[in-house]
């Protein structure tokens, strides 16, 4: 496995983390402690110690599922990001709460559901600009900070071309973005990524894989289950991935494992938070940190 600072947070984390919008059950299959269990104790052996999880992948439920697990384990040996600002429903059935008073309580019911004194990363989860440019929001968060309940703060942005919110992240205290990043969706090379260069921001990119679609098995007309928010994307991607497979992926490479390192071969990318659906998916994912892609001339490592 492979490190890098994250950004001003001078956090060190592995360059592949977990994530786990899946625990939450969005993903066609619900998950049970064992499972979650015996997936981080693997991610353990491999060297990964950032976990990303959310309040609403299902009620606070993925954050749960990690708590008991850290309640077991060495909790100073994990790097634990969380999100804030949507409520749980059902399932794709959010709705959003961004007061200062509802991010207070959900703060307090994301660090019961994580059996935590503190969190590392507390992420605003991919707001509209208006409800981030909310001064009281962030000056209860940053009472938060120093009463050692979040260590520090970051900004899930929502589309790939924030530049507002982006930009705004040094002004309130932020020091990590979140962005979806893949081959398929480049829109942060543009001006997200140059902007978290100059503040020098840590930058964890989400669906690296595109949600699994670059992982290679799926192919054009391919079905998803009914409860599994997939089935609504575009086929298109799909025909996509089979051109970039015939032309771009190198003989005798693996897809999962090239698909991740072309993410961390940007120099504004931290890490990258794949979701797991099984051990033998995190296994292969973990590899890519061994990839000429991902190597040590990078400047955050």
């Amino acid at each position: 496995m492979k490190y890098r600072r994250l950004g001003k947070t001078e956090l060190e984390v592995s360059v592949i983390g977990v994530g786990t919008w899946q625990f939450g059950g969005e993903w066609g299959k619900d998950f049970s402690q064992q499972e979650v269990n015996q997936m981080l104790d693997r991610a353990k052996e491999l060297g990964i110690n950032l976990i990303d999880t959310a309040e609403c992948y299902g009620d606070h439920l993925s954050e749960a599922l990690i708590g008991k697990y850290l309640q077991q384990d060495r909790r100073e040996d994990w790097i634990v990001a969380t999100k804030f600002g949507h409520h749980f429903h059902g399932h794709l059935n959010r709705t959003d709460h961004w007061s200062a008073e509802e991010v207070l309580k959900q703060l307090d019911d994301s660090l019961q559901a994580l059996r935590t004194d503190y969190i590392d990363l507390y992420q605003f989860h991919s707001g509209s600009d208006e409800v981030f440019d909310n001064d009281d929001l962030w000056t209860i968060l940053d009472k938060q900070v120093r009463a050692g309940k979040i260590r520090h703060l970051g900004i899930s942005i929502g589309s790939n071309d924030n530049v507002h919110q982006t930009d705004a992240a040094t002004k309130i205290h932020a020091e990590v973005i979140q962005v979806v990043y893949n081959r398929l969706s480049r829109k942060p090379e543009e001006q997200v990524f140059p902007s978290c260069q100059r503040q020098d921001l840590g930058v964890l990119a989400r669906e690296p894989l595109a949600n699994g679609f670059l992982s290679g098995k799926y192919k054009p007309g391919a079905a998803f289950g009914e409860n599994d928010w997939r089935s609504a994307k575009n086929q298109d991607q799909l025909k996509l991935v089979e051109e970039i497979q015939c032309k771009e992926l190198p003989e005798g490479v693996n897809m999962v494992q090239w698909a991740l390192a072309w993410c961390l071969q940007n120099p504004a990318v931290t890490s990258v938070i794949p979701g797991y659906r099984n051990i033998e998916q995190l296994e292969s994912s973990a590899k890519a940190a061994d990839l000429e892609l991902a190597d040590h001339s990078h400047p955050q490592a």
